[in-house]
């Protein structure tokens, strides 16, 4: 039988060599007053030196752990890091996040106050550059996020879904382990079981951590294309989105879409009419748009700096876009597949990883 600590950090990662020490160092200068602890780190088999790495710590400390993760994705990284963990309190940790000193102990403390069964802090960014700040910008506002209360980084109370997380071992008893059929989304989808089980999510501004966005452009459309695409399997295993603006984005792209292939068979059949029209509701919803883009780009870059100003319109554009793109993607994969269910292992889920 496992001898019992009082938490445990969990992390899943592959390829992180270019993070992971400055990662593992900053676990390691973490204020944990009297508490007994561990980490338990799900390498995905890494091929860059990662591992390397990680064994090096591990033989260096014994409160480090590492094990294989062959499902090399997040939620076999995070299920087999919980099924080798000993702590009365989990706490997921992200290779691309650095944590204040005292992250660990403020996530006990709100866990313990507040009887939640899942707490952490709002989503803080530290970029570098006009071009991450930008992204960064875009990341925090409403425009972009639907008005998310976990990028409001001074809101504190009831919220539907936290970055990482900090559980007690039971929680995971009672609703499950994350979904291991998910690349992406596999957080929020655990987070939306809790919610549908009576559970609260709590967020306290107090426990800080910094997250680092995508520094480029293409590298945000990538990740948000993923973000949409998971999001219908989520959708799909509870048949109720878990907040309606997840599906605006959809809606946005789609309008767009539809709009262009009836200007195009208008021009094409010669219904000058209806081509007039058509085109008139699609200008008018493009420069909509445009304007409130210009308008969300002069209040983000108030906040930051006007640096950001040429970037914004474009992070904008690629938030909305690449996640209403994704959305619409596994929808229609959805309809020519047979399977009733989403896989880890598909073709798609391998490039979209």
């Amino acid at each position: 039988m496992k001898e019992s600590v009082d938490i445990s950090i969990i992390c899943a990662c592959r390829n992180e060599a270019s993070h992971i020490r400055d990662f593992v160092d900053s676990i390691l200068e973490q204020e944990l007053g009297r508490l007994s602890w561990e980490v338990v780190i799900a390498d995905g088999m890494s091929d860059d030196g990662t591992r390397e790495i990680l064994d090096r710590y591990s033989r260096q400390d014994p409160h480090i752990h590492v094990l294989a993760n062959p499902g090399r994705i997040v939620s076999t990284g995070l299920n087999a890091a919980i099924a080798a963990s000993r702590g009365a309190i989990i706490l997921r940790f992200d290779a691309h996040t650095s944590y204040s000193p005292d992250y660990c102990l403020r996530c006990v403390e709100t866990l313990e106050r507040t009887g939640a069964a899942n707490v952490g802090g709002p989503a803080r960014t530290k970029a570098y550059g006009a071009k991450a700040q930008a992204i960064a910008a875009a990341y925090h506002s409403r425009f972009s996020t639907g008005g998310a209360r976990f990028h409001d980084p001074n809101f504190e109370g009831s919220v539907d879904t936290v970055p990482y997380g900090c559980w007690r071992r039971e929680i995971f008893e009672r609703v499950g382990l994350f979904d291991e059929t998910l690349v992406r989304n596999q957080d929020d989808e655990f987070n939306l079981r809790i919610v549908r089980s009576g559970g609260t999510i709590w967020q306290n501004p107090a426990i800080i951590s910094w997250y680092s966005p995508r520094p480029t452009l293409r590298g945000l459309f990538h990740q948000y294309f993923q973000y949409g695409f998971w999001k219908v399997a989520v959708v799909r295993k509870h048949r109720v989105p878990g907040s309606w603006r997840h599906l605006a984005p959809a809606g946005f792209v789609l309008a767009h879409i539809v709009l262009l292939l009836t200007m195009a068979v208008s021009a094409v059949s010669g219904a000058t009419q209806g081509l007039i029209w058509t085109g008139a509701l699609w200008l008018t919803m493009t420069g909509l748009y445009a304007v409130a883009v210009f308008f969300a780009s002069l209040a983000a870059a108030r906040k930051v700096g006007r640096v950001t100003i040429p970037y914004l319109p474009a992070a904008f554009m690629a938030f909305h876009v690449s996640y209403g793109l994704g959305f619409l993607t596994a929808l229609l994969r959805l309809a020519m597949q047979r399977s009733d269910k989403p896989s880890a292992n598909s073709v798609f889920a391998r490039i979209t990883r």
